[in-house]
């Protein structure tokens, strides 16, 4: 692939003057354009990527207001159509749909003719299986092309897709998938990870007890039918004959239900988030194509462009990877650690795999990045990363020093491969969300990089930072808001009869006339955000009280009920500290019964708890043995209030003490954060 090429976003301006006559001066015009026109700009990407509709759409938007705007009524689409559309160009051109590898180092392809008969295959069984549309289809699943062809064959019948990786605990999955009743369950009997190939046949067996609405089990084995299965993947992915070939995705409404992810509050169970079809594909393009400069693998322009973001199945990243696939893009795709084996880590695993997958666009989770660098990572050892044109980051903020580190490994790797991109490597830095599985802010290949900071809020996103008294501000730390509506914004979360669940989620800090100037709710997404004077941003962590680990979010809830089923913890709180530019760090608060003394054994059956109950990925960095923890007058826990103090802020501005129910307890706490920023100070 010769990069650097026309920039995608170039193209699409210059489309919008040749066929709209709309001439912009800067970007943050164009922007300001297509978040004031709602209606002439997510028209224009529907023209622009040419999709298509076998009905007339009534109007863009019918009714222009959050939550529960109506996109483009009256059109049909089809996310697996949209997909498939490329199959016999892409193929003509000999270029594979999937590039899948993992530790081992092995690699194999799947060509996009192979992609659309397994999916074929398998959506002809599923529909044999008595699926229809609006059944739910759950996959506990790794990233594997399997995967993909399984939540495509979903999709392609109107089916309901949702998928939880595998190296999440049962219980768990369980709290998810039983909300959605699903009718088929797709699951794996193991899963290879840092080394270790763990068994998952018992998970298995507890989640076919525990989801009574299961009618199939299909299992994905690979050594055969271990977990007495209903059937096995493979049997039916091998299927060929002339219904398979004269299968086609049924077209379905713009706004019919495409998947449920979860994304966690800080109290009850996971919030089962309901996106659609083309809400969807609509933001998916304009993200991937023009931020994220993901060209088509056939075109000219970005002829061979192979795009890699290592996720888990457990992460919207996962969604965003094979959203590659719309566009006639090559998705390549990593299973398993970044870092090889656990008791012999090797932080170049991944970069290997980007080598020998001729990956062009590699994005991973911020901490990824910095892992590598604490490392010394010797790229030149990793293989010919010639290919490779752009690196992207998410999941948490990704420090100067970080970017800074790269920029000069690439710039003396173009010395010596020619690549004149890794000259001044460009980063496509996100921040999005699994609750719009899209991006608010990211990058422009066209706009000045700085190390540490977001290039530009995103085309559509009428993104601001609020002050406290909801009005919007620059250069200043505010709450991330969204005030226009967007067409991947949930449809509604499922079982939240009236919508209540979700307006609380979203619009409950900013909702109707909240300013008293009449104007309508606005998007809390509970970031931190600094628009700066010349339109880049800066994300300064979780303004709530998620956990966010490495990217992938909990809500606290889900953790308490995991270490508060052991008998010898009574209470307990956990805050996440997000710094700029450093790890993460989270404490863990725990009261413990009378003569439980926390020594090294209860702190290991802590975090046993959470292992089993969650994933190892939610472990405390340390744990506490505190006399109470503080709880508001009505009892709620005071988990906010607590990470503000830890984060610096007085606490007269954080913490009223007539409204807590124990405000004696306040005063240890003050002096951990004394001790804790004083630490902080001390490393920075």
């Amino acid at each position: 692939m010769a990069a650097p090429y026309v920039p995608q976003m170039a193209l699409y301006r210059q489309w919008l003057g040749d066929t709209r006559g709309l001439v912009f001066s800067s970007y943050e015009e164009m922007r300001q354009w297509s978040v004031r026109d709602l209606d002439g700009f997510w028209r224009s990407i529907w023209d622009y990527y040419d999709l298509q509709s076998p009905t007339p759409f009534a109007a863009v938007i019918a009714e222009r207001k959050m939550p529960n705007a109506v996109w483009f009524p009256g059109a049909q689409v089809n996310y697996a159509r949209q997909v498939f559309r490329h199959v016999a160009a892409a193929d003509a051109a000999g270029l594979p749909a999937i590039v899948s590898g993992g530790e081992d180092g092995s690699l194999t392809e799947t060509s996009w003719p192979e992609l659309r008969r397994k999916a074929a295959a398998l959506a002809l069984d599923l529909k044999d299986k008595g699926v229809c549309p609006g059944d739910r289809v759950a996959a506990h699943l790794p990233n594997i092309p399997e995967t993909i062809v399984a939540f495509l064959a979903t999709a392609s019948i109107g089916a309901i897709w949702s998928v939880c990786a595998p190296d999440m605990a049962a219980p768990a999955v369980i709290d998810r998938f039983k909300q959605i009743e699903p009718k088929v369950l797709i699951a794996c009997d193991a899963v290879t990870y840092a080394g270790r190939r763990h068994d998952r046949r018992d998970v298995v067996g507890e989640l076919r007890r525990s989801l009574p609405t299961v009618e199939h089990v299909i299992l994905h084995s690979e050594a055969g039918a271990a977990a007495a299965p209903d059937a096995l993947l493979s049997d039916i992915l091998a299927r060929t004959g002339a219904a398979i070939d004269a299968f086609e995705p049924i077209w379905l409404p713009f706004d019919h239900p495409l998947w449920i992810v979860y994304s966690s509050g800080t109290t009850g169970l996971p919030k089962p988030i309901v996106h659609g079809h083309g809400g969807i594909i609509i933001v998916v393009l304009a993200l991937l194509g023009l931020h994220n400069d993901i060209g088509c693998s056939y075109h000219q322009n970005s002829f061979g462009e192979r795009y890699h973001w290592y996720s888990s199945t457990g992460w919207i990243m996962w969604n965003s990877q094979v959203g590659g696939l719309l566009s006639g893009t090559t998705c390549c795709i990593f299973d398993g650690s970044p870092a090889g084996a656990k008791d012999k880590p090797d932080w170049t695993t991944l970069w290997r795999f980007v080598a020998r997958s001729k990956s062009t666009f590699f994005g991973a989770g911020a901490a990824f990045f910095a892992n590598c660098a604490k490392a010394e990572i010797d790229l030149a050892a990793a293989g010919d990363l010639s290919q490779l044109r752009c690196l992207g980051s998410t999941g948490s903020p990704l420090s100067a020093d970080t970017q800074a580190w790269f920029n000069a490994r690439f710039a003396a790797l173009s010395r010596t491969n020619g690549s004149k991109a890794q000259a001044d490597i460009w980063w496509a830095n996100i921040s999005g969300g699994t609750d719009f599985a899209g991006a608010f802010i990211g990058g422009n290949r066209e706009l000045p990089q700085t190390p540490g900071a977001m290039q530009c809020r995103l085309l559509g996103a009428a993104v601001e930072a609020f002050n406290e008294q909801g009005h919007a501000v620059i250069d200043e730390v505010g709450e991330l808001v969204c005030t226009e509506p967007m067409p991947s914004m949930p449809l509604y979360f499922w079982n939240d009869e009236g919508g209540a669940r979700y307006r609380a989620s979203y619009f409950e800090t900013y909702p109707d006339d909240f300013d008293g100037s009449g104007r309508g709710p606005a998007w809390r997404h509970g970031d931190w955000l600094k628009v700066n004077p010349d339109g880049s941003c800066i994300i300064y962590g979780r303004s709530d009280a998620t956990i966010n680990r490495h990217g992938l979010r909990m809500g606290t809830s889900e953790l308490y009920s995991a270490i508060e089923s052991l008998p010898e913890v009574l209470d307990s709180l956990v805050v996440d500290l997000e710094y700029l530019g450093r790890d993460s760090y989270m404490p863990l608060f725990v009261v413990l019964r009378d003569g439980i003394a926390l020594d090294a054994a209860m702190q290991a059956k802590i975090n046993k708890a959470i292992e089993t109950g969650l994933s190892r990925r939610f472990l405390p960095n340390e744990i506490f043995a505190v006399a109470e923890i503080p709880r508001t007058l009505s009892g709620k826990k005071q988990e906010l209030p607590i990470k503000k103090l830890l984060l610096g802020q007085s606490v007269e501005k954080v913490i009223n003490r007539e409204a807590m129910a124990n405000p004696g307890c306040l005063d240890w706490y003050l002096d951990f954060a004394a001790m804790h920023l004083k630490r902080v100070a001390g490393a920075a």
